[in-house]
Formats: structure tokens, C-alpha cells, sequence
């Protein structure tokens, strides 16, 4: 079994040293789903939902959320990103919003809590501006689906 990273030789949090690693392009792909009724689903699948357009603020909530991650989880470094991307796919026969994100940089550490970050943020907002109409919405499934880069290559799951 790997050793924990975060963890120092006592056992204490510790915020990874990664200045002696070489920068390298690294991408990370991560998607998470948001269940909800057919009503809710076709009220912002169509742009018909009181507050807006639903997607357009997600996204911007999501890519806003993976430029603040090292502000969220406390031993991420900050990073900068050269492109964070967020999509949404309307599944109408499960009555889901698929979320994609896509973080991306050339650095010496990977991206996969900022893309995790940008879909569990993207999908926060769905609830938020949906609550009032439909309060069972269920956030599910939040995932790496693939990261590429650093020393462990490419790894997709």
C-alpha cells in the first residue's frame, strides 16, 4: 500500500514539498450527477426557471470553485490554473444533469481536487437554485474519471 502523502513520519497533516519535481502538463477530468424530477429537469433544461439561467451560473460557481480550492482543503496547494472547464449534459430519461470538469495547468502537482471541486460546486449551485422548486434533488457519483501527467502517467478509471 502506498504511503499517505499528507501525513508526516509522526502522523501529523503536512502539506506536500514539491519543489524538486519537474513541471509537467497535468489534466484532470472528475464528473458528478444531480438526480431531480421531470419538472425541475425541463424547467432548466428549457431557460423557463424563474431565477435564470441555471447552467450559466453553475458553470462560473464551478470554475470559481476549482481557482479556490486550496482555500477549501486546507493541504492542496495553490495553483495556477491555465484552463478549468465545466459542462452539462441533460439526461432526460434518468432525470439527471451530468457535470463534467476538465482542470488543466503545467505545474508540479496534479489538478484532480480542482476538478472534483469544480463539479461538487457546479452541482451545489443546480441544488441551490432548484431547492425551492424541488427540494428531493440528490447530488451523486462525484468522481476522478481521469488524470494525466506527473509521475504516475496517465490513469483513468
Amino acid at each position: 500500500m502506498n504511503n499517505l502523502t499528507h501525513l508526516n513520519a509522526q502522523g501529523e497533516a503536512n502539506m506536500v514539498d514539491v519543489s524538486a519535481k519537474p513541471a509537467s502538463v497535468r489534466v484532470a477530468t472528475a464528473q458528478g450527477f444531480v438526480t431531480m424530477s421531470a419538472k425541475t429537469l425541463e424547467l432548466i433544461s428549457t431557460g423557463k426557471h424563474a431565477k435564470g439561467d441555471v447552467f450559466a451560473v453553475a458553470r462560473i460557481a464551478g470554475i470559481q470553485a476549482a481557482k479556490k480550492c486550496s482555500d477549501l482543503i486546507p493541504l492542496c496547494h495553490p495553483l495556477m490554473l491555465s484552463k478549468v472547464q465545466v459542462d452539462f449534459e441533460v439526461l432526460a430519461t434518468s432525470n439527471q444533469v451530468k457535470i463534467t470538469s476538465m482542470c488543466k495547468l503545467s505545474g508540479q502537482t496534479g489538478v484532480e481536487m480542482e476538478a472534483l471541486t469544480a463539479v461538487s460546486v457546479a452541482a451545489l449551485t443546480l441544488f441551490d437554485m432548484c431547492k425551492a422548486v424541488d427540494p428531493s434533488m440528490v447530488i451523486s457519483d462525484i468522481k476522478v474519471l481521469e488524470k494525466q501527467g506527473g509521475k504516475t502517467g496517465h490513469w483513468t478509471a
